[in-house]
């Protein structure tokens, strides 16, 4: 800790907390290309250069990576710390008590999509870096503050960025849980296309890691019939309202959203819609098929039924069945994985593939990242481990997650922060906030951060 800099950011309360409102309202969602700097869409491009101009307005060097990432630079020394964020966003979902786009502030919280998840860590560490540099900190690393733009959906800003920048010698990524993550598991996202001819359609989810938190569904059935089954749905706490069309019943079911990574805290409507049609008086190809999908997936949150349910020291296997796209000639099935970094996600594949493989499954898309691990002994988490027992009084172990932050997508990496046990601003589910006094303590704790790390000591 510093009292100049504790100084600085205090004082800096208020034009931190505008400008997080400011980044909010920009629908960073990834949209197709809009030219050239707009890889992502104009929503991640507006979010993007908001930061850069914001760190360039207090003197920083900024350089702008073709719209696939950007970099805010301070600071002398060969070696160079990284602090890598975010700046797009999931789909902002339904139910919300305040427009996810417009940051507004209520009880001392911010709401808004992205507020927690990555927006307030992102505007966090630019003032942070602010205050050691109007403090005159002598440097012994050079800091940059890298800003990501395709974190949610596929990381190709970080492919990009590695193609043409420099690796960092160190790098914290304020995209996770306090004191620190040191641990992560191994993620692997299948897409699964399957060729049934049905009279079922089923259409739900945003994202593979995102909870299916609302599903549109049609079954051949009288609705008279479909609502003595109803109580399935109702049962898991979620919602659903039937109605009669020709030739049967259209159901919308909800749910709730949630990080894919923690199923456990959503409610997912396309595992209920596949429990509803099970029990369901189908017939022929509709009932197989119906069957075949429930047995897989049922209410399970870790593989269970397909029969991949693993845990070692990492943590447990969790599966996510997010986003689903049924029509006449078949389905699309998107699921997220996270699993145990002892496990090989081909055999997470393989027991997905063999568990609906009388549907003839095709893998039309995957994606892989493996899991990380830096040593508790390593100087990046026991400088990091110290910096937040000295802020907060306490000593905490390191964490393993579930979720996947930048700290994998460089070799010398942990999660660092921003969100306290028992302090929850619901990321990637509706009402998303972050509070004030949260984001003046994340300011102050990646200012102790960058000056443990980077500052001469």
């Amino acid at each position: 800790m510093n009292k100049k800099v504790d100084s600085i950011i205090e004082n800096s309360k208020d034009s931190l907390v505008e400008s997080v409102r400011q980044s909010i309202r920009f629908k960073s969602v990834e949209e197709p290309a809009a030219g050239e700097g707009a890889p992502f869409g104009l929503g991640v491009k507006g979010a993007l250069d908001h930061a850069l101009d914001l760190a360039a307005s207090f003197g920083f060097d900024t350089v702008n990576y073709d719209g696939y990432a950007g970099c805010v630079d301070y600071g002398e020394g060969e070696e160079m710390l990284g602090v890598v964020c975010h700046v797009d966003v999931v789909p902002e979902g339904e139910g919300w008590l305040y427009p996810p786009y417009a940051a507004e502030i209520h009880d001392g919280k911010i709401y808004g999509r992205g507020a927690m998840d990555d927006k307030g860590p992102a505007i966090c560490a630019i003032y942070a870096l602010k205050a050691i540099k109007e403090a005159g900190l002598p440097m012994r690393r050079r800091v940059r503050i890298i800003l990501g733009t395709n974190e949610e959906t596929g990381w190709g800003c970080m492919d990009h960025y590695k193609k043409v920048a420099e690796i960092p010698t160190l790098t914290i990524s304020p995209d996770a849980e306090y004191p620190l993550v040191n641990s992560e598991k191994g993620i692997y996202h299948p897409t699964f296309k399957c060729a049934v001819k049905t009279d079922i359609r089923v259409n739900g989810g945003t994202r593979a890691n995102v909870v299916c938190g609302k599903a549109k569904a049609f079954v051949p059935v009288p609705v008279e019939e479909v609502e003595k089954h109803l109580n399935i749905i109702t049962e898991r706490g979620m919602s659903v309202e039937c109605s009669a069309v020709e030739g049967g019943t259209e159901l919308m079911i909800v749910g709730q959203d949630a990080h894919g990574s923690i199923p456990e805290h959503g409610k997912n409507a396309m595992q209920a819609a596949f429990a509803l049609m099970n029990a369901l008086p189908l017939t022929g190809e509709d009932r197989r098929v119906a069957s075949i999908l429930y047995n897989a997936f049922k209410f399970d949150m870790h593989g269970e039924s397909i029969g991949i349910d693993r845990t070692d020291s990492s943590g447990r296997l969790t599966l996510n069945p997010g986003v689903i796209a049924w029509d006449e000639d078949g389905f699309e099935l998107a699921i997220d994985v996270r699993h145990p970094t002892s496990m090989e996600f081909t055999g997470v594949r393989d027991g997905i593939a063999a568990a609906i493989g009388e549907l003839s499954p095709e893998l039309i898309h995957e994606k892989q990242q493996n899991g990380h691990f830096i040593p508790e002994d390593s100087e990046l988490v026991s400088k990091l481990l110290k910096v937040y027992a000295e802020r907060t009084g306490k000593y905490e172990a390191p964490l393993a997650i579930g979720g996947g932050t930048y700290a994998r997508a460089f070799p010398n990496a942990v999660a660092f922060g921003c969100e306290k046990a028992g302090i929850s601003g619901p990321i990637h589910m509706p009402n998303e906030y972050v509070g004030i006094d949260e984001l003046m303590f994340d300011t102050h704790m990646l200012a102790d951060a960058m000056i443990a790390l980077a500052c001469e000591e």
